[in-house]
């Protein structure tokens, strides 16, 4: 029984939010010592390769890979620190995609770079650190404004989405997951789905890929749009949030914006993914008597599984640090948690710019599924934008 217990943590879900709780903890009780450059270079690296371990992976190669992500990260921050860089706007973010792109999409991603290339788990672990910075006030009013627009835009796109794919002939299976990925959470929401319709893994591999294509752009092109419309932070951060697709982008995209831009698009994300699993578990249901894989029986428990674990890790930081400590110290960590937090994120960033290969992407064959993403994209963000302005404006009701 204990056995069988403990393997439902063998999950990177569980794995993320468990090696950001731990750093979490070791911030608290050794500020000084973890904000120190090796320490960070150590631990995070230290962590991470032991959840690898445990999720199955093999840890050949991973030191390696490891630190020249570490080091690309490095460059990435000195190069946004140049000052007539500084000028232009182009933060560390910028240059750690652009650097993983540009090695993935010329001489691709070697092998011997694989092991620690891992965006979503780096992603993960780092958003439960955010949630040391981010008052639980905050969460509670944007949270449950941001559970509001959640419900009305998953719900709007997804059958916008789904009622294109069929307009374009695309099979129900491609169907589901594409609109599931573009409505809810990106890849998150695209590997749950295919989980509970058991679908193709090819199918599931295109849908990923173009999720994160998609993203680059929209995470430097949003952040535009939201300037030139003269958005508030909370609402840009509103919009960001429930319109990327990947957690790693719409973080990244918020910086771009500033702190509070930041905070709200993580919230209105983590919002959003909280629907991860009762979208789930609705689809498989839906799935069992409509779709095409009959002898699948829906249970309560898909609810739990596809639940993400990191937003329990993500809120209880917050509750920790909002209510355990006096408020001048809790920055004062949490200054300490934002170096941490920093390199999980930096790494992710050039990790997403590893994993985008633009020639899985763009050929004849996939111009459909294509067509249909794009179209529900730019219904996605146009009803978004709608939605975050009616409930975070400065002259919304809620206000």
């Amino acid at each position: 029984m204990n056995t069988k217990f403990l393997a439902q943590f063998k999950n990177e879900d569980w794995i993320a939010t468990i090696l950001g709780a731990i750093l979490v903890i070791g911030v608290i009780i050794f500020p000084k010592f973890m904000s120190n450059i090796y320490v960070i270079f150590a631990s995070v690296g230290i962590l991470g390769a032991i959840g690898l371990r445990i999720l199955g992976s093999s840890l050949k190669g991973f030191a390696i890979s490891y630190t020249l992500l570490f080091l690309i990260s490095l460059l990435a921050q000195y190069l946004s620190g140049i000052s007539f860089i500084k000028t232009t706007g182009f933060e560390a973010v910028f240059f750690s995609v652009a650097i993983g792109l540009l090695i993935r999409n010329t001489v691709g991603l070697p092998k011997w770079l694989e092991p620690a290339v891992r965006s979503e788990y780096y992603i993960k672990a780092g958003l439960v650190l955010l949630g040391t910075s981010i008052l639980f006030g905050e969460i509670m009013k944007a949270g449950a404004l941001g559970m509001v627009q959640a419900v009305i835009v998953v719900i709007s796109v997804w059958y916008f989405s789904y009622w294109v794919a069929k307009k374009f002939g695309v099979d129900k299976e491609m169907a589901v997951m594409l609109s599931s990925a573009v409505s809810i959470c990106g890849v998150s929401a695209a590997i749950a789905t295919c989980g509970a319709i058991k679908g193709d893994s090819k199918k599931l591999s295109f849908v990923i890929s173009i999720v994160l294509v998609v993203a680059v752009p929209m995470m430097y092109l949003m952040p535009f749009l939201a300037k030139l419309l003269g958005l508030s932070p909370e609402v840009a951060g509103a919009w960001l949030g429930g319109t990327i697709d990947t957690t790693g982008a719409v973080v990244a995209s918020g910086k771009f914006l500033g702190d509070v831009a930041e905070k709200y698009s993580v919230i209105i994300k983590s919002s959003q993914n909280v629907l991860l699993g009762v979208a789930a578990f609705a689809i498989s249901i839906y799935w069992s008597y409509r779709g095409t894989n009959k002898d699948i029986k829906p249970s309560a428990s898909v609810l739990w599984e596809r639940f993400p674990k990191f937003v329990l890790g993500f809120i209880l930081a917050s509750l920790v640090f909002s209510f355990m400590f006096e408020p001048n110290y809790a920055k004062d960590l949490g200054k300490v948690a934002k170096g941490l937090r920093e390199t999980l994120f930096s790494i992710a960033f050039v990790s997403i710019g590893l994993e985008t290969d633009f020639k899985k992407i763009f050929n004849k064959d996939n111009k459909n599924y294509i067509y249909t993403f794009l179209i529900a994209q730019t219904f996605n963000i146009l009803i978004t934008l709608l939605a975050a302005f009616l409930l975070f404006g400065n002259y919304a009701y809620f206000n």
